[in-house]
């Protein structure tokens, strides 16, 4: 495939017949030509897929640079990585993945060795992927330790269909003891002292519920060693089918935490159990909020009786975040009962919170992190008189996360630290002396990345609100135009904040700009912003996007026809939507797992979850809004639409391939322009992790397919010149 998109000879497509399907919706006719092609398994697509699949990698053969690409994706991907430690009993457990391994494998050993000093304890190997499957096609999906440490939960699954298998792995002899349990989907685990119990999330077995939405949920209570089919549901009967619920118990068993929240809205509703108030089949659950006009979570409590307080972070009645105090036996009087020890922040948004304590404390001390414009800040507050009392240093701009803290009672906290040209450290923070450090388990710190500089810049929307952008370039100035590579995400409240990401280096290192826009939709700026980009407001999002686009342009960053974007899941929706309402903006575009069918996306995956962020096409108020912005609806005849690669994978149980089969087929047959209309469909993985060597090989692709574009040479192929 030649540099110059204006060379380039389109090749023939597959045919794909383009039925008269026509479904009346609410008194809209609504078009679905490719209907047919939701039908994985049918001969037609069966036959259509391999087409495309032959003409991907007649196209990827002649890619420019794939090679130089993928070895620098390669190298700056392979650095050691480590995770936040989890201390229970008298031993610590934490992820490592040493540069070259496909997948992270789960250690253990001395709890000594997880305090900021360390004591150098040997580690040992519990639970490698790697060594479970060699193909790597098996991720370690979540896992909890018990109490005392002696029991690990662990959650495994295939293919990439991210439907976990749970066991109980015991931690000295590593051997099984209970399991497989089946249907948990990264489900939490809520273990009580001893390790003869735990509550947990399970899916209904759609044998025994014909008609029930696939991930229907309820919550359980199992004890290790009964079968998983015996075990007593304790919540979920009689809720609404697309709740996620998560689970937790205090140290000392007391207390059962079930968060529920529609689909993958933002509102929560919370229940509260005192275990010693009733058997644990049936705990005595009352409700601490309901009605989900906000999210809020429940945090470690400082003692074990019914006025000890109970701490919540909480966007009721503050959109930014904020922490309050009361007494467990009086969370079910609601915000009445509360009183605030961190407020509202007019500037920053409160991402986190952990709660430490001890006897060398005075009162209980709050580790809360927040982003301000997108960056991180982490301050320490006094819970009981409520005052800001430190404010943590961080080593540069950027993002925090993966918290975890000491037992109950611990002056200990270690959270995770990245910016786009720094790989992930952990860091140890000690509430006695306020002082951060590196987890003596964190690998060394990896060679810098030299050569790219990140800069934010605000500019305004097409309705005047103000949007944020990272641009990482060379210089850190305009002094192109360059090929520019934007991205952004804008869904589910979400922030897309400063990451260590290969793609990103890659791409500023071969002497491209990459921007990353923080649109609404995102919880770049709280809770409304959030809002002011969902449901009827989807537009917004989009328009952010494009305000994007026109603003590296006039500010001299590219020209026309230098510019590519690219964007996965809801990303691939804000590029699908970018693609088909403005197809000239754009030289190039990958469009990754996305929703393309925004009528028919809540009829498969776990599309029935997504209806409180985008609406339901079964209401006839959501539908026109919908119709007014989906893709694979917006595709018109005639169009010359810029080259676009679809990605997806065939183990993808969120969103469907079926939207990137039928968009394929929409663009193919409209297109007029030069640039060809690809999918990349991938065998054996899913929406999310896959091992590194496969993550790396994708990555590349679709750099060397948006550079091929743009006029971009791969590092160390010739200059790339402004």
């Amino acid at each position: 495939m030649t540099t110059d998109a204006r060379a380039t000879r389109r090749r023939p497509y597959p045919h794909a017949e383009r039925q008269d399907v026509v479904e009346e919706i609410h008194g809209l006719r609504v078009p679905d030509p490719y209907r047919w092609l939701e039908d994985s398994a049918a001969p037609s697509t069966v036959r259509w897929s391999a087409e495309q699949e032959a003409l991907h990698a007649a196209e990827r053969a002649g890619l420019a640079d794939l090679g130089r690409w993928e070895a620098e994706v390669a190298a700056l991907s392979a650095v050691d990585r480590v995770r936040s430690p989890k201390l229970r009993g008298d031993r610590v457990f934490w992820l490592r993945q040493y540069a070259g391994q496909e997948h992270p494998v789960l250690v253990v050993a001395d709890a000594g060795a997880a305090t900021g000093a360390g004591t150098g304890a040997p580690e040992r190997v519990l639970l490698d992927p790697n060594a479970l499957d060699p193909s790597g096609r098996t991720v370690l999906d979540a896992w909890e330790p018990s109490v005392e440490g002696d029991l690990l939960a662990c959650q495994v699954s295939r293919d990439g269909t991210e439907d976990s298998l749970l066991r109980v792995i015991d931690v000295s002899t590593g051997k099984v003891v209970d399991g497989p349990l089946d249907r948990v989907r990264k489900s939490s685990i809520g273990w009580l002292p001893g390790g003869g119990a735990f509550y947990y999330v399970r899916h209904l077995d759609p044998r025994l519920n014909p008609g029930e939405e696939r991930y229907h949920r309820r919550v359980c209570l199992h004890r290790v060693g009964t079968p998983a089919d015996a075990d007593a549901v304790v919540f979920g009967e009689g809720r609404d089918k697309t709740e996620f619920y998560s689970v937790s118990v205090t140290a000392d068993g007391r207390w059962l935490g079930i968060t529920a929240t529609l689909g993958t809205g933002r509102g929560t509703d919370v229940h509260l159990a005192d275990l010693s108030a009733g058997p644990l089949d049936r705990p005595p659950l009352r409700p601490v909020q309901e009605g989900r006009g906000a999210a809020t979570r429940l945090h470690a409590m400082s003692g074990t009786g019914p006025t000890d307080p109970v701490w919540l972070r909480t966007d009721r009645d503050a959109a930014r975040g904020r922490v309050v105090a009361c007494r467990p036996d009086e969370l079910h009087l609601g915000p009445d009962a509360w009183r605030e020890v961190i407020p509202e922040r007019p500037d920053a948004v409160l991402t986190h919170l952990v709660v430490l304590s001890g006897p060398e404390l005075k009162h209980p001390l709050g580790l809360a992190a927040w982003t301000r414009d997108t960056v991180a800040e982490v301050t320490v507050h006094d819970l009981v008189e409520g005052r800001h009392v430190a404010t943590v240093p961080l080593p540069g701009t950027g993002a925090v996360g993966d918290f975890s803290a000491g037992p109950p009672g611990s002056h200990e906290a270690w959270f995770a630290y990245t910016d786009f040209v720094t790989p992930v450290r952990v860091l140890h923070f000690d509430a006695r002396t306020f002082r951060v450090t590196r987890w003596e388990r964190e690998a060394p710190d990896a060679p810098a990345v030299d050569g790219a500089v990140t800069r934010q810049v605000a500019f305004p929307s097409r309705d005047g609100t103000t949007v944020r952008m990272f641009v990482i370039s060379p210089t850190g100035r305009p002094d192109g135009p360059r090929p520019v590579l934007l991205t952004g995400y804008g869904g589910f409240g979400r922030t897309m904040s400063p990451r260590y990401r290969a793609q990103v280096l890659a791409w500023v290192r071969a002497g491209g700009v990459f921007a990353w826009a923080g649109l609404r939709g995102g919880g770049e700026e709280g809770e409304a912003w959030h809002r002011a980009g969902s449901g009827a407001h989807k537009q917004n999002t989009f328009d952010d996007f494009a305000a994007a686009a026109d603003r590296l342009i006039s500010e001299g960053w590219t020209e026309p026809g230098r510019l590519a974007i690219m964007g996965g899941s809801n990303g691939g929706l804000l590029v699908g939507a970018a693609l088909t309402q403005e197809p000239g903006k754009y030289a190039a575009v990958v469009c990754s797992s996305p929703l393309l069918d925004m009528v028919r996306y809540e009829l498969s995956g776990l599309g029935p979850s997504w209806t409180p962020e985008y609406g339901s096409a079964q209401d006839p108020a959501h539908l026109p809004v919908l119709l007014g912005y989906s893709p694979y609806h917006r595709v018109t005849p005639g169009t010359a639409y810029p080259a676009v690669l679809l990605t997806a994978a065939d183990g993808d149980t969120r969103t469907d391939p079926l939207h990137a089969r039928k968009m394929c087929a929409a663009l193919q047959h409209a297109t007029s322009g030069t640039g060809p209309v690809l999918l990349r469909l991938e065998h054996g993985v899913g929406h999310g992790d896959r091992a590194a060597s496969r993550a790396s090989a994708l990555q590349a692709e679709c750099l060397a397919f948006l550079a091929s574009r743009v006029g971009l040479r791969a590092p160390g192929a010739g200059a790339t010149t402004p």
